[in-house]
């Protein structure tokens, strides 16, 4: 009896010091790019800890697609923020980023002095298997609680193919849909109240949680809109002054700085839909890298935790290192990372603690929830392209492109399948399907499997 009831209430609220390792162990963990990323969270926060609802949970990734930036980084400094304020989502979204930052600097440091990593490979290939097999179970889960109605699968099912047969960026496949879904509202009642029922389902479906239905929306005004906007752009631009103070304005700092900065305000859909332009620019135009390190930085950035935009990191030290403005080149290389990735991430914080409290009212806006329904299919069918992106890299060492009139798509060559990957992400799936193991366990043994395939 008495388990029944602590099953039938929400478990209490997390401290701050609760939240913080969590979040600790989320950084640590966060491999496989977003999908990996988000699957992570979904595991640890709505099915594990109960920290937040499965709708509360979509509600706020449903706007972080919408946003430039790493969504699954604003996704946690989202939650950190409904758990504990602003800073509950400071120390969420930096320790994100913390772990794949520092892993990211020693291995631009090796590679700007040795040119040399390969010693990393066999070690990442068991850990890229097993997050397949997260990924996975992350696309079911959501999509058990985000596709309820007919509709709401249609708009899955367009999501998936704009994304993955006519690469069209998935912000604006995201916002198409919910004005598809508010549209379908408008026009069709029976439909609207179709979404309206499928919310209101979807949230009776959810479990008692720290943060559902009946948690309290954070209230907002005009003033405290300004003083995040005051206080979020001072600190954006606070190492361009303090910088170039020291060591001038004229140098390759203030240029990573104005570039990155450039980059963080039309990064929608994450590293892979600038990365070309910011390759040609480093290369061509600036000539931070030579040709085909850009691929080097990316092949490193998807070796380590944290968003992949950290690949960005990496051109901030190559360009700093080899242009030191009177420092020794490792000190300059260490700072251009820094200063590239604090304008690439200070500006998430902004989008987050700036419009947050507004879209959480739009949860109690009934004219909005066939919009918010339709957001949430779509993002199923942005995970689910997501994951196949991911599992095409996992699975085959080379992966061309397809192209058609307009079609786009990835391909991969079928002769480079490894069987070895395939048995890892398989034996990734029975740890945690059949077995019940945990994320650390199954990524743990897998990376030490991955290092012996590779090593021997």
């Amino acid at each position: 009896m008495n388990e029944a009831l602590q099953i039938e209430a929400p478990p209490p609220h997390p401290t701050f010091a609760e939240t913080t390792k969590v979040w600790a162990k989320i950084g640590l963990l966060s491999f496989g790019g977003p999908a990996g990323q988000i699957a992570l969270m979904h595991k640890e926060l709505v099915e594990e800890r109960r920290w937040i609802s499965e709708s509360r949970f979509l509600h706020a990734l449903n706007f972080c697609m919408l946003l430039p930036g790493p969504e699954a980084q604003q996704l946690a400094t989202y939650i950190g923020w409904l758990l504990h304020g602003t800073r509950g989502g400071i120390v969420a979204g930096v320790l994100f980023i913390l772990p794949g930052l520092f892993v990211i600097l020693g291995l631009s440091s090796a590679y700007a002095l040795f040119q040399q990593t390969d010693w990393l490979t066999g070690l990442f290939f068991g850990l890229k298997a097993a997050v397949l097999a997260i990924v996975i179970e992350a696309v079911i889960r959501v999509g058990r609680r985000a596709l309820k109605t007919q509709f709401a699968l249609i708009v899955a099912a367009l999501a998936f193919a704009a994304l993955f047969f006519f690469d069209l960026p998935f912000p604006l496949v995201v916002l198409a849909a919910g004005i598809a879904g508010y549209v379908a509202t408008r026009l069709q009642p029976a439909t609207g109240e179709k979404a309206i029922a499928a919310a209101a389902k979807q949230a009776l479906a959810d479990r008692p949680s720290v943060i559902d239905s009946s948690f309290p929306d954070v209230a907002s005004s005009w003033s405290r809109t300004f003083r995040v906007l005051a206080t979020w752009l001072v600190l954006w631009i606070a190492p361009f002054v303090v910088i170039g103070g020291i060591l001038g304005f004229g140098n390759v700092h203030t240029a990573i700085g104005l570039f990155f900065s450039k980059m963080a305000v039309v990064t929608f859909g994450g590293a892979y839909a600038v990365l070309a332009y910011v390759a040609q620019q480093a290369v061509e135009s600036y000539q931070w890298l030579k040709p085909g390190e850009m691929l080097d930085g990316l092949a490193l950035a998807e070796t380590t935790p944290g968003p992949l935009v950290l690949v960005l990191s990496f051109v901030g030290f190559m360009a700093a290192f080899r242009a030191p403005p009177g420092l020794d080149p490792l000190v300059s290389g260490l700072l251009g990372a820094t200063l590239a990735t604090w304008v690439t991430f200070v500006p998430c914080f902004l989008w987050i603690f700036l419009g947050a409290p507004y879209v959480e009212t739009l949860r109690n806006n009934r004219a909005l929830s066939g919009a918010l329904a339709a957001i949430s299919a779509a993002v199923t069918g942005v995970i689910l392209n997501l994951a196949v992106w991911f599992g095409l890299h996992v699975l085959f060492s080379e992966v061309n492109r397809y192209a058609a009139g307009p079609i786009s798509m990835p391909l991969p060559v079928w002769q480079t399948f490894q069987l070895p990957a395939f048995f890892l992400a398989l034996l990734a799936a029975l740890l945690l399907f059949r077995f019940k193991r945990g994320i650390v366990t199954t990524l743990a043994i897998c990376a030490v499997a991955g290092w012996l395939i590779r090593g021997f």
